[in-house]
């Protein structure tokens, strides 16, 4: 079987450019891919902080509007509200059974023991 040389019969001269000085070309490209992350980190990070400004910034027209609606809270006036209220302002009904459900329920079943080991 014929061996094929590694070398090509016409060699570009980037070709022989890159053979000789790898650092060339790869000492850029990793630069580059190094400054992108640090831009990007950056660029993200100015995201988050505008998100969380926008969360934490409250208008003044939107705390006066919490403030407007909100009612005191009393608990004496609680008490005396809820006793006013009548007690008894709801009826007994009788809840529909499922078909095949005797009168008065069925009576509560006994535990089935657990099997024991033998080997025990």
């Amino acid at each position: 079987m014929a061996i094929f040389p590694s070398r090509p019969l016409n060699p570009s001269r980037l070709n022989t450019l890159v053979r000789r000085q790898p650092l060339l070309f790869g000492a850029p490209f990793v630069l580059l891919m190094v400054a992108t992350s640090y831009g990007l980190t950056y660029f993200t990070q100015t995201k988050y902080d505008l998100q969380d400004q926008r969360v934490k910034q409250v208008t003044k027209e939107q705390e006066l509007k919490l403030a407007h609606d909100r009612r005191k809270f009393d608990i004496r006036e609680e008490y005396f509200r809820l006793s006013a209220q009548p007690s008894e302002d709801w009826d007994m009904r009788r809840v529909p059974r499922p078909k095949g459900t005797p009168e008065w329920g069925v009576p509560p079943t006994e535990p089935t023991p657990t099997p024991r080991d033998p080997r025990h």
